[in-house]
């Protein structure tokens, strides 16, 4: 069961993965404005806005590891960071036992992911069937274990904060307007930019919790995995609104391509975590499976 639980969180993980711009001309928003006018709009009304509802679909190819279709929905906060989604998809399914849908709660910093009656009956789990995954114990865990940071840096990018990306969008040096299109019937200018591995960590803030090294050892571990860059593209409404966003990256075995749905800016998104008698620890799991591994 414990392949299972670490198969299942690789697969969720992988929802991860994300101003020197040119002109885009008119936008057909009212007055003409830049790209980067628009996007800075929509990046302070997002900000503004705290929370929406959500709709999430990630690819990623068969023949990577956790590779297939996942899907996502619920609802999204960030300020503060909180969010409640169901999680579903082809990926969940590469172990054998994994649930068909999991319910991944966030809040402080700290992932909780509903591993079904599987995982509650489980001996050593004594009925628990939340997995819980602490972010920063995760970054602070000593003994310089690459499986830890990844776990860190993964989980850091969960949080699909469209004011953040949009924020990320605006550090692209080549920011392009494409046109006007409908998204779900309603009007939305599309946008596009790219940034290289480089470019998407010193812009993005959630990485901050990793040190230095743990950092250099992280975009290495990119690099080597063959991924140069990031292609982001949004949608932005006339009320100044991402409705969609889109991430795409290159990979030696394909693209990994994630797309975002936004709607009912500031949605009510209250979390409430799991009670603690519910709840077993990812991080104890990682060391209990590797003191067993030394005995």
């Amino acid at each position: 069961m414990k392949r299972t639980l670490y198969g299942s969180a690789g697969a969720v993980l992988l929802l991860t993965g994300a101003v020197a711009c040119q002109d885009g001309g008119s936008d057909g928003q009212g007055a003409q404005r830049s790209a980067a006018q628009v996007l800075t709009a929509a990046f302070e009304k997002t900000t503004e806005a705290k929370s929406a509802r959500v709709t999430m679909t990630m690819s990623a190819p068969d023949t990577m590891k956790d590779g297939g279709d996942m899907t996502a929905s619920g609802v999204l906060g960030w300020d503060p960071a909180v969010m409640d989604l169901t999680v579903e998809g082809s990926a969940l399914a590469a172990e054998p036992d994994a649930p068909k849908k999991v319910r991944m709660i966030w809040r402080d910093n700290v992932m909780y992911m509903d591993m079904g009656e599987a995982a509650a009956r489980e001996a050593d789990l004594g009925g628990k069937r939340w997995m819980k995954m602490d972010l920063g114990a995760l970054a602070e865990e000593s003994g310089g274990d690459a499986l830890g940071r990844k776990m860190s840096g993964g989980l850091a990018d969960m949080n699909q904060d469209p004011a953040q990306q949009l924020a990320l969008l605006l550090d692209s040096p080549n920011l392009k307007h494409l046109g006007s299109e409908k998204i779900d019937g309603q009007r939305a200018e599309h946008y596009k930019g790219t940034l290289t591995v480089e470019e998407m960590m010193d812009s993005n803030d959630s990485l901050d919790l990793l040190g230095p090294a743990e950092r250099k050892q992280l975009l290495g571990s990119i690099q080597k995995s063959g991924i140069k860059g990031y292609d982001t593209e949004v949608w932005v409404d006339q009320d100044d609104l991402p409705v969609r966003m889109d991430v795409a990256m290159d990979t030696p075995e394909g693209t990994v391509e994630m797309s975002m749905t936004y709607a009912d800016y500031g949605a009510k998104a209250q979390v409430t975590p799991p009670p603690a008698a519910q709840t077993f620890d990812f991080l104890e799991m990682f060391r209990d499976l590797g003191e067993a591994g030394r005995t």
